[in-house]
């Protein structure tokens, strides 16, 4: 049991109140988040700066744990600190976020968590504005947004003498290991149109995506790296695994893109990228998206989009397995690269001209 303030049937945070730790094994919380949450929040991940859903969010209310739904931080005390993510200058309550050491990266710096779960949300540093000094740095795929108008809606029954609120508020965050369900304002998506650096620069340019990483799927854990994966016998695909917010983006949207970003005739190749790892394929991880993806076939097929049969396949999302870090924003990280300047630009360029109102501003 924990000691925290929680929000009660009016919406008024009282406390302390006991409350019951939520512990779920590794595979539950991969199935109630997404990847990206559960990289970031049970993984101790960091998500990129300037790319958080929650970072320019201006309206007054909630800021809660994606795991646990425990009340965290509150719009009273967020400061744009100019760092690139979510800064607050104290917690909603302090007895609700836990304090660690961390000694990675060579030195040391202090991990916060939320107190009921031990969900990793950030780092503290003494650098904030008054009246704390503090800047309490957190990562959005950690938080959900409530405004204040909806704040009855996190009444947490430990407030009125027991139950476990928590694990309510972990199964309503419902999600395959592959991440489709929406959870807060966040989805997920992940599509195998051949090499990673071409798609990937097709996607991060577009308006309501968050995040798009570079990463395999379609095998095993023993066999999700570059090397083995080239192989081509391991059941991979190199795939990206796009999160965005659908209420900006649909996923059907995003298969017109996927579908114009790489050509889904070509039998496991793309071009001179040969093997069933260049496959067309999406992974579905919700009836509702693999239902999506027959359909949008359907559609292209009876219009005769394209001069030769599509051959993308429908797989079901086991697992997701992020590429190594030098994949990852490879197309911006090396424009001049031979292979991008002649095929990742091109394609991004491409969707750019067929989908301007897709487009983010300023890219």
């Amino acid at each position: 049991m924990v000691r925290v303030f929680v929000f009660d049937a009016q919406g008024q945070l009282v406390g302390p109140v006991e409350s019951p730790r939520v512990e779920l094994s590794d595979n539950q919380w991969q199935q109630r988040l997404t990847p990206a949450q559960y990289r970031i929040a049970r993984n101790k991940g960091t998500e990129r700066p300037f790319c958080g859903t929650l970072l320019d969010n201006k309206q007054h209310g909630v800021y809660s744990c994606v795991c646990c739904g425990l009340p965290l931080f509150s719009s009273d005390s967020k400061f744009n600190s100019g760092t690139g993510w979510p800064s607050f200058f104290q917690p909603i309550a302090s007895g609700n976020v836990a304090e660690h050491p961390d000694f990675e990266h060579g030195n040391v710096r202090v991990e916060i968590l939320c107190a009921r779960c031990d969900g990793h949300l950030g780092h503290v540093f003494p650098d904030g504005p008054d009246p704390t000094g503090l800047r309490f740095c957190l990562n959005s795929e950690s938080l959900v947004f409530t405004p204040n108008d909806k704040l009855a809606t996190l009444a947490d029954h430990s407030a009125e003498g027991g139950s476990d609120k928590g694990h309510e508020h972990a199964k309503q965050a419902q999600s395959a290991s592959a991440g489709a369900a929406v959870i807060g304002s966040v989805a997920a998506a992940v599509f195998a149109g051949g090499c990673f650096w071409c798609t990937e620069a097709a996607f991060e340019q577009l308006e309501g995506v968050s995040d798009v990483e570079s990463g395999y799927a379609g095998g095993t854990k023993q066999t999700a790296n570059y090397e083995r994966v080239g192989r081509g016998d391991t059941g991979h695909a190199e795939v990206i695994r796009i999160t965005y917010d659908p209420k900006t983006i649909t996923f059907d949207r995003l298969l017109d893109v996927f579908f114009d970003a790489h050509d889904p005739t070509q039998l496991n190749r793309q071009g001179n990228d040969v093997g069933t790892q260049y496959r067309s394929a999406i992974f579905y991880s919700s009836p509702d998206q693999q239902r999506s993806a027959q359909e949008k076939i359907g559609q292209l097929t009876a219009a005769k989009a394209f001069p030769r049969p599509i051959v993308t396949t429908l797989e079901p999302l086991e697992a997701y397995y992020p590429a190594e870090a030098y994949h990852q924003d490879y197309a911006r990280q090396n424009p001049d690269q031979p292979y991008v300047r002649h095929h990742s630009l091109p394609k991004a360029c491409q969707i750019r001209e067929r989908y301007p109102e897709l487009i983010r501003k300023g890219k």
